[in-house]
Parts: C-alpha cells; sequence; structure tokens
C-alpha cells in the first residue's frame, strides 16, 4: 500500500487533503520528456499559456483562499491576497523576462554581428514553503516557464493540497501535464528530488538549515543552477519617530503578520535607551488589540495559528531560553490552546540577554534592543550572520542615507515594514538569507542562461602571423 500525505487545518485539527506520496525520478522522467517540444514554443505562445493559467487562477479565486487559508491557518483576508499576488505574477514575470533576458545584437569586426540570447536550463526542481504555499513557489514556477523549462514542484508536506490546486490550474490552462510535475511527499522526497540526475537546478524557498543542506549537496554540481531564499532575523530600527502611532501600527505589522511566519518579519527591533517607553507603550496597547483567532472567524482575526504543535512547541522553546538568558518579558508568549497552534503576539527585551542566539524565530515573537546612539543602532542590525530585510523608521534623509549604506541586507526600508517588498523589484538576501539570486523581478536571471554568439553571413578568416613563408624552402 502506498504512503500517504494528509493535510490538516491548523486550526481546527480536521483533515484538508490526502494524497499518494510520489517518485521523485519519475517525475523527472515526465519533465524531461515534455522539455523539446516545451521549449521549441516561442516566448509569445509561453506567455499567452501563461496568462491562461492566471484567468484559471482568477475563476477559482474564492475557492483557492479558502484553501489556503484553512491549509496554512492564515485570516482568510490575507489568504486572498496570497490569490491575487498569483494571478499577478504572470504579467509582472513576462515583463521581467523581456526587460532582464532580451535578445541583443551588437556591432562585431568586418561586418560581423555579436548576438546575445538566452536558453532555458531544462528540468528545475521547485521546492515550496509552506508559510506562502501558493505565492513563493509560483514565484519560481512561472519565470521558469516563461523561459522555456519544465517543472517539477514539490510543495511542503504541511501544504500539499494548495500545491495540488496550483498545478491543476496550470494544467486546466492548457499547459501540459508533462511541462509542470506535482510531487507529494516529505523531506525524503524532497532529498529525492534534489538529488536527481535527471534535474539541471532547483529553485528553493524555506529554512536557513535545508538551504545549506542544499547547497553542501550540489557543491559537486557547478553545472547545475541553485536559487536559494532563505530565513532572515531582520532589524526594525525606530529613531526619533514624530508619528509614535505610525511606528507602533509598523512595528505591529513587521513582527506579526501571519503569525510571524514571513522570512522578512522583523525579529529585531532596536530603539535608543531611555526614549522607548512612549512608542513601546502605544505596541503594547496595539498588541493588547490584535485578534487571534481561526481563519474564517467573524470578524477577521489579524493572524490565526502557527502552522502546527511542533512549530509552536519550537518556539515556545526558544522563548523560554530567552527568558533564562536574562529576556524580560513584556508581553508573553502565551499558548491559549493546548492541543492547537495558537500563540499569541510576543514582545521580550533582550538588551541584556547573555550570547543572545543568532536564530530566525519563525513565529510572533519580537525582540527589543536598547542602544545607547545611532551608530550603535546600525551596528546592532548588522549584529546577525542573516541579512534579508532591514527597516528604519524615523530619522532624517542623513540618517536613512546612512543606514542604507551601512546595513548589510537584501531589502532596506525607511518608514515602511520590513516585509511585503514589491513584486516588481527583485527580492532576496545576503549572508544566510541567500545565495545571491535574487527572486521576483529578478527571477528571470537564473531561469536561463545566456548565450553569446559572434555571427557573419559569410566565412571570412585567415592567419597573418606564426607562418612560414611559403616561398622559401627548406634544408
Amino acid at each position: 500500500m502506498a504512503a500517504r500525505i494528509i493535510s490538516t487545518e491548523p486550526a481546527t485539527g480536521a483533515e484538508v487533503w490526502s494524497g499518494d506520496v510520489g517518485n521523485a525520478a519519475a517525475e523527472v522522467v515526465e519533465a524531461r520528456a515534455a522539455f523539446p517540444e516545451w521549449a521549441a514554443h516561442s516566448i509569445a505562445y509561453r506567455i499567452e499559456a501563461l496568462r491562461r493559467f492566471a484567468n484559471e487562477v482568477r475563476s477559482r479565486e474564492r475557492i483557492f483562499a479558502d484553501l489556503i487559508a484553512r491549509e496554512t491557518g492564515k485570516p482568510l483576508w490575507e489568504a486572498r491576497t496570497e490569490v491575487g499576488a498569483v494571478i499577478n505574477k504572470v504579467e509582472i514575470s513576462a515583463s521581467a523576462y523581456l526587460d532582464r533576458t532580451p535578445m541583443r545584437k551588437l556591432e562585431g569586426a568586418l561586418g560581423s554581428k555579436i548576438a546575445i540570447r538566452h536558453k532555458p536550463h531544462g528540468v528545475l526542481a521547485v521546492l515550496g514553503p509552506y508559510n506562502f504555499p501558493a505565492h513563493l513557489p509560483n514565484g519560481h514556477i512561472v519565470p521558469a516557464l516563461i523561459a522555456g523549462n519544465t517543472i517539477v514542484f514539490k510543495p511542503s508536506e504541511r501544504t500539499p493540497a494548495t500545491g495540488a490546486m496550483l498545478v491543476e490550474c496550470f494544467h486546466a490552462a492548457g499547459i501540459p501535464e508533462g511541462v509542470v510535475r506535482l510531487l507529494v511527499g516529505g523531506p525524503d522526497e524532497g532529498r529525492a528530488l534534489a538529488a536527481e540526475p535527471g534535474i539541471d537546478g532547483l529553485l528553493f524557498t524555506g529554512s536557513v538549515r535545508a538551504g545549506m543542506a542544499l547547497h553542501k549537496q550540489f557543491a559537486d554540481a557547478p553545472h547545475k543552477i541553485l536559487a536559494l531564499e532563505l530565513g532572515g532575523n531582520s532589524p526594525l530600527v525606530v529613531w526619533n519617530a514624530k508619528d509614535l502611532e505610525a511606528a507602533a501600527a509598523i512595528i505591529v505589522q513587521s513582527a506579526y503578520l501571519s503569525a510571524g511566519q514571513r522570512c522578512t518579519a522583523a525579529r529585531r527591533l532596536i530603539v535608543e535607551d531611555g526614549k522607548e517607553a512612549k512608542l513601546i507603550k502605544k505596541v503594547t496597547q496595539l498588541i493588547d488589540r490584535l485578534i487571534v483567532d481561526e481563519p474564517l472567524a467573524d470578524p477577521q482575526p489579524f493572524m490565526g495559528p502557527v502552522i502546527d504543535n511542533d512549530s509552536a512547541h519550537h518556539l515556545q522553546e526558544q522563548w523560554v531560553e530567552l527568558m533564562m538568558r536574562g529576556g524580560k518579558p513584556i508581553r508573553r508568549l502565551d499558548r491559549p490552546y493546548e492541543d492547537r497552534p495558537y500563540l499569541t503576539p510576543a514582545l521580550i527585551d533582550v538588551t541584556d540577554v547573555r550570547d543572545r542566539p543568532d536564530e530566525e524565530m519563525f513565529g510572533p515573537v519580537l525582540q527589543l534592543i536598547r542602544v545607547p546612539d545611532f551608530e550603535a543602532a546600525i551596528a546592532e542590525a548588522n549584529n546577525t550572520r542573516f541579512g534579508l530585510a532591514a527597516s528604519l523608521v524615523g530619522g532624517s534623509p542623513a540618517m536613512y542615507d546612512e543606514f542604507w549604506t551601512k546595513v548589510r541586507a537584501g531589502v532596506i526600508n525607511w518608514n515602511k515594514p520590513t516585509n511585503g517588498a514589491p513584486s516588481n523589484a527583485p527580492f532576496g538576501g545576503v549572508g544566510l538569507s541567500g545565495n545571491h539570486r535574487p527572486s521576483a523581478f529578478y527571477a528571470a536571471d537564473y531561469c536561463a542562461y545566456p548565450v553569446t554568439s559572434s555571427e557573419a553571413d559569410l566565412a571570412r578568416a585567415g592567419i597573418e602571423q606564426g607562418l612560414r613563408d611559403p616561398n622559401l624552402q627548406e634544408d
């Protein structure tokens, strides 16, 4: 009997979906067989096929959002924004491909031409995360399909139903089944797919631990493209903010949207020591008003549960460790229901924590750090191995210029949350947050490779140096 993956609702424990575990090698064979025909189509043909996909998602928008909300636990309003992002990705990716990988002709010597074109890699594996189970893998899949690649997509074992519906929409739009393959499974199937000799690359969004394992695994395969979009320990610096209510709203949005399960979520709030009291009061007042409830509740909650009980247990363990090291809770990380992964938004002062762990706490926990001056704030912002997002709230234009120049991150904002990066711009990080292959608008860069050609209508060549004189006889 085949093994099965069962998906349940974090909010209720009810079963959402179940399916048989797939075989990575078999899915790669199918994608490989479909590659030549798909790659041979014109770019206009492939873009039009993806537009049909966008229309198919649009026709299922309500059903799709409901499924995402139930399977992830995120509020329905947030799930609807995710479905909208899936739809919008097609036109953004089409524009990006034409902008980033156009055919160019340059003048060469003696009337020749230099042509620059791009080719697809072949079969690309996509491993998706659970926090945005449609939008984030789709951000790899759509640009890769436009470029002419075929796909084997393994969704997170925590959100396979969303992955299955996404693939169903591609097929319903007339994109051949061999072009987008669904691999259902857990970590073993993910490792098997990454190790398949038949793939030409892997596009991954997920944890740093898994990303580092993939980086090591691909060390002996430099010919395969590897794009890693990993986590963060992002800083949010608030300095001389004039509107404290606006600053508090930005802090709460940055830290607690999606129950803190965003790679760009603010994990560290950095403030000027001795001047933070009024700001923290505004933040805690707002925290106390946040509704934490199941995704379809009325009124709609600000945030739902984290993805599962294991994640909730791990976050509680990390919280306890911070307190044991000297952290002072301002708002506690409470677990209202022991059998469900609901957590309340938490805020803890870790200024005096000994050997503060540089880890991504993937949940609704914000760490407060007090510093004496702006120079120390920048130093603290950079006090991490990660480098995904950073934001400054308040300050002057000159301070933001200094912040932008000195902070090491792939997304740097001013008077905006750390999360919610625009899809029409590149997205990625440095350090442990990625491997310098930004996605979003720049995904076209890793979905195709450039080919340079020197071309002439007629062959004209001669060797002018290094030849013996034909009129001289050898002795």
